[in-house]
Formats: C-alpha cells, sequence, structure tokens
C-alpha cells in the first residue's frame, strides 16, 4: 500500500512538473494577457483596485505582498541552510552582485537618464518634468531586486541557497546605502526614506517565507525518514516542491494584472511618455545584465550562480522605489509614474533575459 501510495505521489509530481514546464515555457504569453487583463480592469473596474491599492501598511501593499510570499515560499523550501557554510568558497558571485549593484548600477542610471531627458528627448519633455523623471530613474537604479529575483533564480535553475545569500547582502548593504546614495544623486542632503517600508518588505518578502520554509523542510525531511518511508528526505522535497510549483507562477501573473490595474488609466491616456520613460530603463536592463552576465562569464562563475547573480543586477525593488517617490514627490508626480512604467518594463525585460541565460547555460561551467 505504501509502495502504491509512493508511485502515485510520484506520477502526480511527474505530472505536474510537465504541466508546469510547458506552462513557463509560454510564460511571457501569459505575462503579456495579464498586463491587458490588468489594464482593462483598471479602466472598467477603478473602484475595485481602489479600494485593493488601500490595503496597505507603511506603503507596502498588502495584497502584493501576499502575492510576493507566494512566489518566493516554494523558493525557499529548496534552501539548505547546511550548505551555507560553503558560501565563503565561492565569493566570485558575491564580488560581482555587489560591485554592479553597488557602485555601477546607479550611477550609469542617471549617466542614461540624463543622455536621454536632457540630450535625445529635450524636445519632447518639458525640462521641469524631465528632472522629475530622472529622479524616479534614480530611485529605481539604487534598488536592487530583493523579492522577484527569487522568481528569476527559480526558472533559471539557480542555486536557491546562494541566491539567499546574495539578495540578503544586498537588503544589508541597502539599509545603509540607498539613502546616501539617491541623496547624491539628487543632489539633495534631506531625503526621506521610508524605513519602516523598507524594514516590513525585507520581513515580508524575505525572512516570513524563509522561515516558512525552513519549517517545511524541516518536516518533510522527517516525515521521509518514519518507518515504511523511503528515508530520501530530498526527493521528499523534490514531490513537494513540484506539486506547489505552480503557485509561484500563479501568484506573478495575480501580482501583474493587479499592478497594472492600479496604473492602467496613465498608461492609456499618456502611451507616448509611457515608452520615451521606458527607453533608459530598457537600455538599462540590457546593459547591466551584459556586465554582471560578461563577468560571471570571464571569471569562470558556475551558471546557477551566475545567472541569478546577473538578473539581481538587472532586476529592481519597485515597490520601495514607488514608495520613496511617492513620498518625496508625490503620487501624481512624474518620478512616481517613472518607477511604475520600471513595474511595465521588468516583466517582460527580465523574461527574456531568463530565456537568454538558458540558452547559453552551457558557456558557464556546471559547478
Amino acid at each position: 500500500m505504501n509502495d502504491q501510495s509512493e508511485d502515485a505521489s510520484a506520477s502526480q509530481s511527474a505530472s505536474q512538473s510537465g504541466g508546469i514546464g510547458f506552462f513557463e515555457k509560454w510564460l511571457s504569453i501569459w505575462v503579456a494577457l495579464c498586463i491587458t487583463a490588468g489594464i482593462v480592469l483598471g479602466n472598467i473596474a477603478p473602484d475595485l483596485f481602489q479600494f485593493l491599492a488601500g490595503l496597505e501598511y507603511a506603503s507596502v501593499n498588502i495584497v502584493v505582498a501576499i502575492l510576493i510570499w507566494g512566489m518566493v515560499y516554494p523558493m525557499m523550501v529548496n534552501v539548505d541552510f547546511a550548505s551555507l557554510r560553503h558560501i565563503g568558497e565561492r565569493p566570485k558571485g558575491l564580488v560581482i552582485t555587489i560591485i554592479v549593484n553597488w557602485l555601477i548600477k546607479p550611477f550609469t542610471m542617471v549617466a542614461l537618464g540624463i543622455l536621454f531627458f536632457e540630450i535625445f528627448f529635450v524636445d519632447l519633455i518639458d525640462p521641469a518634468d524631465a528632472q522629475q523623471y530622472i529622479a524616479g530613474l534614480i530611485l529605481l537604479g539604487a534598488a536592487p531586486c530583493t523579492a522577484m529575483v527569487f522568481v528569476w533564480s527559480q526558472l533559471t535553475k539557480g542555486d536557491p541557497t546562494y541566491t539567499l545569500v546574495q539578495v540578503s547582502l544586498n537588503d544589508i548593504i541597502m539599509v545603509f546605502a540607498f539613502a546616501p546614495i539617491v541623496a547624491l544623486l539628487l543632489g539633495v542632503t534631506d531625503i526621506i526614506v521610508p524605513w519602516q517600508t523598507l524594514i516590513l518588505s525585507v520581513a515580508l518578502y524575505v525572512v516570513i517565507p524563509l522561515v516558512a520554509g525552513a519549517i517545511t523542510r524541516k518536516l518533510l525531511i522527517g516525515k521521509s525518514m518514519r518507518p515504511g518511508r523511503s528515508g530520501d528526505g530530498e526527493a521528499a522535497i523534490a514531490r513537494f516542491t513540484g506539486g506547489i510549483k505552480p503557485l509561484s507562477i500563479m501568484a506573478l501573473l495575480a501580482t501583474v494584472v493587479l499592478l497594472f490595474g492600479f496604473q492602467g488609466h496613465v498608461i492609456l491616456e499618456r502611451p507616448l511618455l509611457i515608452v520615451l520613460i521606458a527607453v533608459p530603463l530598457v537600455v538599462q536592463s540590457y546593459g547591466i545584465f551584459v556586465v554582471a552576465y560578461g563577468a560571471a562569464y570571464l571569471w569562470r562563475v558556475p551558471f546557477n550562480i551566475a545567472a541569478p547573480c546577473a538578473l539581481i543586477g538587472t532586476s529592481n525593488f519597485f515597490e520601495l522605489a514607488v514608495a520613496v517617490a511617492i513620498s518625496l514627490f508625490g503620487l501624481n508626480s512624474g518620478a512616481a509614474l517613472t518607477t511604475v512604467v520600471g513595474v511595465l518594463v521588468e516583466v517582460p525585460v527580465m523574461l527574456s533575459l531568463v530565456a537568454f541565460a538558458n540558452r547559453t547555460q552551457a558557456w558557464f561551467p556546471s559547478k
């Protein structure tokens, strides 16, 4: 009876894994459909999205937080704390992450903002508005990804424990470096950063799902060791994560619908402006990926570390950027609009980079 149960469970897990593999293969199409659905729903049911937008604490939307938790939790179950002691043996990925995210990315972002909005687009945008858009770009450039990178890492089969360490290190640096870098680049000295938002976001997107994942992992391993079981804890974890993996993808798609529902009216009313703001963001995203991915290639970093390493710098902590933009410049400011466009650009760009990374996996050593 136990053997039959195990075989059925394995068969079910294999079936689910195959289904989600197909789903992930066409993820860009589902995301495009969700973007469209969000924009349409945001315009035909604005009261609903206004209500959902109001469900927040410390500028963190509770609904979005729950959805991101759904994205991150399956990844956290795979984190093996016992392997943390080996992180120091592979410092290359951490070095690339720190240099790209904190010594390159914020400064290339402001340079691109000035290049496009003060030179290339000077005849298309009012100078006062241009400064607002540059400010929004700066906020995005100074906030490397915290939560979504777990999804991109999962899609590239990245090392979950190493990805966690990379993100955690960025979080620690962000607490101390975000405000000074933004203040320097904005040319101000009295910037107000919502520390409560940052701390709450880290707790929601990293700490809580990490604890839940660790508890789940321990329970699965303990259950596999009971009499009559195979005793293979890793196999039990693989079956469990294969079964809940669709949760991560569905949470991502629901988040896309929600975010674009919040800003659907703006996107429809000012399409040309959205395109102009998107241009430097796209250039920055692909440029930063080339720098980080190229450095990992030249330094012979293993693929399961190199891919997440490059994707962390390319992706942005848009929740923090949006919150700070609204706090500093107002809900209807050009800076706030720019951070929203950052969300618009990020998902399709990141999916294209995930696809590129997976196609070029053979360029990197496996270990």
